[in-house]
């Protein structure tokens, strides 16, 4: 399962990658903003994803706000989750083989749809790499965490 979540500057760009999602048959739960509201906040969306990616861990979750930085940094306070900001394709493989990112931060003020897209699909269809020294790593930061 697929958990998406946006602000209202984030909604368009959400949008078009469910159209992309059902076209590919990739099963999602929109976990909102589900209309347009321009006073809306990245923070309850972005507790929305990371919670319900906590709970199903086999699930991934895309966040959307304009930067991508704001809901980064909401998903990040979570311990197992471990959202990364992503640009581009090389970046996101990178990302999910060796820290093993579980939610897809998009900043939708800097990507167009088909970028969005290829990072999108990128991040689904890669694995995390099972080597000691990532495995480590990541225990080390979920060790951390309080």
């Amino acid at each position: 399962m697929i958990y998406l979540g946006s602000d209202h500057r984030g909604f368009k760009l959400k949008k078009e990658l469910e159209v992309y999602l059902k076209s590919q048959n990739i099963s999602y739960q929109d976990l909102c903003a589900c209309e347009y509201d321009k006073k809306d906040s990245y923070t309850e969306f972005a507790k929305n994803v990371a919670n319900a990616v906590l709970k199903n861990k086999k699930s991934k979750g895309i966040l959307i706000c304009g930067s991508g930085v704001g809901v980064s940094v909401v998903a990040n306070r979570f311990k197992g989750i471990r959202a990364g900001l992503f640009f581009n394709k090389e970046q996101t493989i990178e990302a999910v083989e060796h820290d093993y990112v579980n939610i897809a931060a998009l900043p939708a003020d800097y990507l167009s749809i088909d970028k969005a897209i290829e990072i999108i699909k990128a991040f689904l269809e890669t694995n995390p790499v099972n080597e000691e020294k990532y495995i480590k790593r990541i225990k080390s930061i979920d060790k951390d965490i309080v």
